[in-house]
C-alpha cells in the first residue's frame, strides 16, 4: 500500500525563486525570518550547552581541574541570562508585534548581532583572548552579516566586530595588566605572560584577517545573488513562454471545438436515417468515429476548465460558505449516468459541514475525483463516500474510496502532473486524458486544500480532501455518524 500526500498552500511566486530582495542587495524578509528563527533554536542549543557546562562544573570541579580548567566566575550564568532573556525577546517581537519601522526582519537580526557580539566579547575576554583560538569566534558573524545584509551593512558589522574585539585585548593587557589572561585555563597552564607588543601584534593580525574574511565572503554573496537574480529572470522568461503556449492551446482547442461539433451532428444524422439507410458497416463505423470525437470533445472541455481554473485568481475570487452535503449531492446527481453504465453503486454517509471556498471550483474538484473513482473501478463494484469532522481543531475531511485497479507506488507522486496517465490506467481507460487530477491540483490550490492518496494496485484507491477552518450548522452542533446509504441509479 502506499500513502502520499499533497499541499499547494504556498503561492506560486514564493515558490519561484523567493531568496532576492530588489536587484541582489540583501535577503527578502521571508528569508530572514526563516533564518532568524533557526538562530533562535541554535542559541537555545548554545544556552543548553553553557548550562551542562555550569553543572559540571559544579558537580565535578576537581576532575575538569585536571583537564586544566579551573572553576569560574558568575560570567557563564550571565550570558546564560541574556541570551535565554534575548530569544524570548526575539520570539515575541515575531510573532506578537505587528511589523512597523522599528520592528522589522532585518531590525531583528541587527539586535542579534549586537547582543550575540557583545556576549562573545565577555566570553573571548574571560576565556582569553590571546592564549586562545576564541576571537576566531568572530568570523561567524562576519559571514553571517555578508549572507544577509548588503555588503555596506556587512561591512559595518566587520567594523564593530574589530572595535569589540579590540577593546578586548586593550582591556587585558593595557588597563588591567595584573589580573590573567585566562581563568578558563588555570593558573599553572598560563604561566607565560603575553607581552603588550605581542597583544598589539596580535590585535592587528586579527583586524587584518577580519577584513579579508569580510571582503572575500561578500565578493562571494554578490556574485551568488547575481546568479540568483539571473536564474529568477530566466524563470520570468519560461513562465512567460508557458503562458503564451496555453494561451496558444486554448486557441486552438477553440478551432478545433466547432468542426467536432459539426462531425457529431452529421454522424447523428447519418445515423438517425436522414441522409438515406446505412449498411451495417457503415454504422458500426460511425460509431467507432464518435465515439473518438466523444472523446475529443471530453479533452477539449477538460482543456477549457484547465485554462480557466489556472488564469483564477486568489485575489480576486470570491471565497463564499458551501454546505458540503448539497455540494456532494450536486455532484453525485450528475454523475449517476456514468456510474449507471459501469453499474458501480455509490454509497455516501455525509456529516454535513460549512467551508469556506470558491463554490465552482470545489464542485469541480469533487465531481473529477468521484469520475476518477468511477472510471478505474472494476464494473460491478462500488465506491464509497464518506466524511469526518474533527471539532477540536475545526477540521474535516471528505474520502472517496473505490474498489478499482488501483495505483502503482511508482506512479503515485506523479498523478497530479499535467497530461501524466500511467500505462495501468490506460489500459483499463483508454479515453484518459491525463488532465482530471491536474484539474483537481489546480482547484485545490486555489482553495488552499491538502489531499492524501492511498492506494494499493488492483485493490483500490482513496482520495482524502482536507479542509480546514470548518464550521457546523447553526441547527446541529452534535452529530452521530451516519451510516453508508446506497444512492439509487435509477
Amino acid at each position: 500500500m502506499a500513502i502520499a500526500e499533497f499541499s499547494w498552500s504556498e503561492s506560486k511566486d514564493q515558490a519561484a525563486l523567493p531568496g532576492i530582495n530588489g536587484i541582489g542587495l540583501k535577503l527578502n524578509d521571508e528569508i530572514l525570518i526563516s533564518n532568524i528563527r533557526w538562530f533562535i533554536a541554535f542559541r537555545w542549543v548554545l544556552i543548553a550547552a553553557l548550562i551542562l557546562f555550569e553543572v559540571l562544573v559544579l558537580s565535578a570541579s576537581d576532575t575538569l581541574v585536571q583537564f586544566g580548567i579551573s572553576e569560574q566566575k558568575d560570567w557563564p550564568i550571565a550570558i546564560i541570562a541574556v541570551l535565554s532573556l534575548a530569544n524570548i525577546a526575539y520570539i515575541y517581537a515575531l510573532d506578537h508585534c505587528q511589523p512597523c519601522k522599528y520592528n522589522s526582519p532585518s531590525i531583528n537580526l541587527w539586535v542579534q548581532i549586537i547582543v550575540d557580539l557583545v556576549c562573545l566579547s565577555v566570553v573571548v575576554h574571560y576565556i582569553g583572548s590571546t592564549s586562545t583560538p576564541i576571537s576566531f569566534f568572530y568570523v561567524l558573524h562576519i559571514a553571517l552579516a555578508c549572507i544577509f545584509f548588503s555588503t555596506r551593512e556587512s561591512l559595518y558589522v566587520t567594523i564593530l566586530v574589530c572595535v569589540m574585539d579590540t577593546i578586548v585585548i586593550l582591556f587585558e593587557n593595557f588597563l588591567f595588566t595584573q589580573i590573567p589572561i585566562s581563568t578558563l585555563i588555570s593558573n599553572h597552564l598560563s604561566a607565560e605572560s603575553i607581552q603588550r607588543d605581542g597583544a598589539i601584534l596580535w590585535m592587528f593580525f586579527l583586524d587584518i584577517l577580519f577584513f579579508v574574511v569580510w571582503y572575500v565572503v561578500s565578493r562571494l554573496s554578490l556574485i551568488v545573488r547575481a546568479h540568483e537574480h539571473r536564474l529568477l529572470d530566466a524563470y520570468k522568461q519560461i513562465n512567460q513562454a508557458q503562458t503564451e503556449k496555453d494561451q496558444y492551446a486554448v486557441l486552438m482547442t477553440h478551432q478545433l471545438k466547432s468542426p467536432l461539433d459539426a462531425i457529431r451532428s452529421k454522424i447523428n444524422l447519418i445515423k438517425g436515417g436522414y441522409c438515406g439507410e446505412a449498411s451495417p458497416g457503415v454504422t458500426d463505423a460511425l460509431d467507432k468515429i464518435n465515439t473518438r470525437a466523444q472523446s475529443m470533445a471530453t479533452l477539449i472541455l477538460d482543456l477549457l476548465r484547465l485554462e480557466r481554473l489556472k488564469d483564477t485568481c486568489l485575489n480576486t475570487a470570491v471565497l463564499e460558505s458551501v454546505d458540503i452535503e448539497t455540494t456532494l449531492h450536486n455532484c453525485i446527481e450528475k454523475l449517476i449516468p456514468v456510474a449507471n453504465s459501469k453499474q458501480v453503486a455509490i454509497y455516501v454517509s455525509i456529516d454535513n459541514f460549512i467551508c469556506k471556498v470558491i463554490p465552482d471550483q470545489l464542485e469541480i474538484l469533487l465531481e473529477n475525483i468521484i469520475t476518477n473513482a468511477i472510471t478505474y473501478s472494476y464494473d460491478n463494484s462500488s465506491i464509497e463516500i464518506t466524511s469526518e469532522i474533527n471539532k477540536s481543531n475545526q477540521s474535516a475531511s471528505i474520502i472517496v474510496t473505490d474498489h478499482g485497479i488501483g495505483i502503482e507506488n511508482k506512479d503515485l507522486p506523479n498523478i497530479f502532473n499535467e497530461y501524466f496517465y500511467s500505462p495501468r490506467a490506460s489500459l483499463h481507460n483508454k479515453a484518459s486524458s491525463g488532465i482530471g487530477l491536474s484539474i483537481v491540483r489546480i482547484a485545490a490550490e486555489n482553495n488552499k486544500l491538502q489531499i492524501k492518496v492511498v492506494s494499493e494496485p488492483g485493490t483500490g484507491t482513496s482520495f482524502t480532501v482536507i479542509f480546514n477552518n470548518i464550521q457546523l450548522p447553526s441547527d446541529r452542533q452534535e452529530f452521530n455518524r451516519k451510516p453508508l446509504t446506497k444512492v439509487s441509479l435509477s
